[in-house]
């Protein structure tokens, strides 16, 4: 290797650095012409929020100014807080060829791709995300971000999702016999208390904020099965309850009902998808007070591509043709039956970046759009345990700040595009 090379090797090394830094954390006052507090307050007019070392430490009426403090002029978009996606696969974006990519990429190709999703997803407004399954990517991408190395959404990663053999997230589901092997604790596949303990602790010890189950079958594994539970409840009762034991959640892909109750009744923190939810599952759900993530977007997603000839496999198809279309309408039966709703849109079944569709998809179901959006702030951070720091324009929360142009109260569609992004105190977008 000679001068010239590591000259350019330099040079790209710098420019990354250059494209991909935010502005450095500054004090800033931002002039705001509506603020969306993240709650149930009123939207308020011609609001000034004061942001130093990170945090928030004034919010006024009126557009102030004070020596030392940079001004921000949003005063003809809406302030909101920035928005927290429960459900996201930062290391995926699905497509024709997913299949095939677990036998052709290496890890270093799916950290690039979760970095530049991470960077998708910050840049549309999301600053914190849930990362409900990946390789272990995910993990490593949130202590990155965490470090200061790379830029991205605040991430709680769930690390490998567990499952039972052959169950939605038994990662050799249709591989061929010999490749197959007899996957355990150590890639997520656990069977009978003993090893559903061990799943839990196994996933905690590389890092975890949160576990994910697979309660139930799934749409997009290359298994029959789509609905029916994956889990015994003494193996849900293990499991869950040394989750608890440990201060971490539990997060239930579910799509049938019987799956759902056993989560329930185990003390799941939330039920994701929630397809085939019965009225008796509402009804526990409000007794045990289980978060519903509805993924609509997801199901909207799968379903449209099942029509595509040859975008699925053969087994897949037929279970995104009958589940997909019905997450809609269970949505809107959960939020008249006074079920909570969390937000979470399932990306990376679809693309990044368009995580607001869920938004959309709520208040085409019935849900008013200020509802929607205190399910993706307050709501949201409530979850992950942060109801005191995240979800809020308000003093001494962390300063994660978007903005949109006109209200999204009054149409929920201004939620497609953020204008102004900042996390931390940092500005990731500005108009």
């Amino acid at each position: 290797m000679n001068q010239k090379f590591y000259f350019s090797l330099g040079l790209c090394l710098v420019l990354f650095c250059c494209v991909s830094n935010p502005s450095l954390a500054q004090n800033y006052i931002i002039h705001a012409g509506k603020v969306f507090f993240g709650d149930d307050r009123p939207i308020k007019d011609e609001m000034s929020i004061k942001v130093k070392n990170g945090g928030i430490i004034g919010v006024m009426d009126g557009y102030k100014t004070d020596e030392g403090f940079e001004v921000i002029d949003l005063k003809n978009q809406t302030v909101l807080p920035g928005l927290i996606d429960l459900h996201v696969h930062l290391e995926t974006e699905y497509n024709r060829n997913t299949y095939l990519d677990r036998f052709t990429l290496n890890p270093e190709d799916i950290a690039f791709r979760a970095y530049h999703n991470g960077m998708t997803t910050l840049n549309s407004g999301f600053t914190s995300v849930r990362d409900l399954g990946g390789s272990g990517v995910n993990t490593a991408l949130r202590n990155a971000i965490n470090q200061g190395l790379v830029t991205g959404p605040r991430i709680y990663s769930a690390g490998k999702s567990l499952a039972s053999t052959g169950g939605h997230a038994d990662p050799t589901n249709s591989y061929r016999k010999d490749l197959m092997g007899m996957p355990g604790v150590q890639m997520g596949v656990v069977n009978g208390p003993a090893e559903a303990m061990a799943g839990v602790r196994e996933q905690i010890k590389l890092g975890a904020d949160v576990i994910k189950i697979t309660a139930t079958g799934g749409v997009l594994s290359v298994a029959r099965d789509g609905s029916s539970p994956q889990f015994t409840q003494e193996e849900l009762d293990a499991l869950i309850g040394v989750a608890t034991d440990m201060g971490i959640h539990v997060a239930a892909h579910a799509h049938g009902a019987e799956g759902m109750k056993r989560a329930i009744r185990a003390g799941v923190t939330t039920i994701e998808h929630g397809t085939l939810m019965d009225d008796e599952t509402m009804k526990m759900m409000k007794e045990y007070g289980v978060y519903y993530v509805p993924t609509i977007t997801a199901g909207r997603s799968v379903a449209d591509s099942a029509k595509i000839r040859g975008f699925y496999s053969p087994l897949v198809t037929p279970k995104a043709l009958e589940i997909g279309p019905k997450l809609q309408t269970t949505f809107s039966k959960a939020y008249k039956a006074g079920v909570k709703i969390a937000f979470g849109t399932d990306a990376g079944v679809f693309a990044h970046g368009k995580n607001y569709r869920e938004f959309e998809l709520m208040v085409e179901a019935g849900m008013p759009e200020k509802e929607a959006l205190i399910a993706a702030t307050s709501i949201a951070a409530e979850v992950l345990g942060e109801q005191d720091r995240l979800g809020k324009i308000e003093i001494n929360f962390v300063a994660d700040i978007i903005a949109v142009e006109g209200d999204p109260t009054e149409n929920i569609s201004t939620m497609a595009k953020a204008i102004f992004v900042m996390k931390d105190g940092k500005v990731y977008v500005k108009p």
